[in-house]
């Protein structure tokens, strides 16, 4: 199979995750009345992918690097699309919740195994655009994710919503067993796991430096996602196509921009490319908590900025991910991922609390200090390893 294919093939697989985590999240209320449950239950659905998400990361990093990148690809996807099977059958919400979280269970190893796979078969400016088209796949599973899932659940039902997801994964189970071969290094010896490995990823402090800024651009772009439609809502009075509307410019210009960033590494240095770009992406923030309640206009122009500067950034990361752990690449990558979900996880809670009566300046401020901190702290670490 040839580089380019192998890279969309990885990516597609990827991609399911983050289009499950948000696919029926426009027939949730249609859900719950269909199985009899309260709001707080059927919410409770997206919050326990997630949660799983999140933490089957650590779990998958060490199994990929010791196992091999082919046979744990396909049992999470089969894995993935028997538990997508059980949703698509599920009749009570107690059902659910526990196919949801084998959803996950099975669908987390793509992540791992498609940022190890692009690290194994490219060097150098390849493996940037190679992952540039990766993380541009992931990055358009939230986009598409609820266009589709309102599409399908107003057409047909919500139960097929889930039966689009195990389509999918077969088709993308069937990929992988044909064409996937195992690329794991055969003179790179594995150690036998010990939990205080993911310790040693943490020690790097180039690599820590990385991991947090994922965790911070991830918090303050869930910030985004939950609070930006209440700021629309009460300040500029719009309605619900309207505020979609808005998201549009955001969603746009991350998937573009994860595309080219890892273009931009063939002409800059990482660690310069990394700075720049989440450097600019903390300054739209700021933008952001300046202009939200005086000017659409400028609100726009700010959440635009903030999703291009952060599709510039993610495929840097991960690229210099894969320089700076050549042995145990698929458990710094779970580490990379499980801080990646746990800010996506933490937005919604901590900045409801931040957010309390209103308060947009403090949850914002407090977003952009954050942001602000762990990029000035990964330039001390980038320049202490020059």
């Amino acid at each position: 199979m040839s580089p380019r294919l192998l890279t969309l093939m990885v990516g597609v697989a990827a991609f399911l995750g983050p289009f499950t985590q948000t696919v029926y999240a426009p027939i949730l209320p249609e859900l719950g009345t269909a199985l009899a449950t309260t709001p707080l239950l059927i919410n409770l659905s997206i919050s326990i992918f997630t949660f799983v998400l999140a933490f089957m990361q650590i779990v998958y990093g060490p199994l990929v690097d010791r196992t091999g990148r082919r046979p744990v690809q396909l049992a999470g996807l089969a894995t993935f699309v028997a538990a997508s099977l059980g949703c698509f059958l599920s009749t009570s919400i107690e059902a659910l919740l526990v196919f949801r979280g084998l959803q996950a269970v099975g669908i987390a190893a793509t992540a791992v195994v498609a940022v190890t796979v692009i690290g194994d078969r490219f060097e150098g400016v390849a493996r940037g655009r190679a992952m540039g088209t990766f993380q541009m796949m992931v990055a358009l599973g939230p986009v598409l994710g609820p266009v589709v899932g309102g599409f399908v659940g107003e057409q047909l039902d919500y139960h097929y919503v889930f039966l689009v997801l195990v389509v999918a994964g077969c088709a993308a189970l069937a990929a992988n067993a044909c064409w996937l071969r195992e690329t794991r290094p055969a003179d790179v010896q594995v150690r036998p796991f010990h939990p205080g490995q993911y310790l040693e990823v943490l020690r790097n402090p180039q690599g820590l430096a990385i991991i947090l800024l994922s965790f911070v651009q991830y918090y303050a772009f869930y910030n985004y996602l939950v609070f930006m439609p209440r700021v629309l809502d009460t300040v500029y009075g719009l309605s619900a196509s309207e505020k979609g509307l808005v998201f549009l410019p955001l969603s746009i210009a991350v998937v573009v921009a994860t595309y080219t960033g890892g273009r931009l590494l063939a002409h800059w240095p990482a660690r310069r490319l990394l700075l720049v770009t989440t450097t600019l992406n903390a300054a739209s923030l700021l933008l952001f908590l300046l202009v939200a309640e005086h000017s659409l206009t400028w609100l726009v122009l700010a959440v635009t900025a903030f999703g291009l500067f952060l599709g510039l950034s993610l495929p840097v990361q991960t690229s210099l991910l894969m320089d700076l752990y050549p042995s145990n690449r698929a458990m710094a990558v779970g580490a990379y991922n499980f801080f990646r979900f746990m800010g996506m996880a933490t937005g919604p809670v901590l900045g409801s609390w931040l957010f309390q009566d209103g308060r947009l300046g403090v949850l914002y401020g407090f977003a952009t200090a954050a942001f602000a901190a762990v990029v000035i702290n990964a330039g001390l670490r980038f320049r202490q390893a020059r």
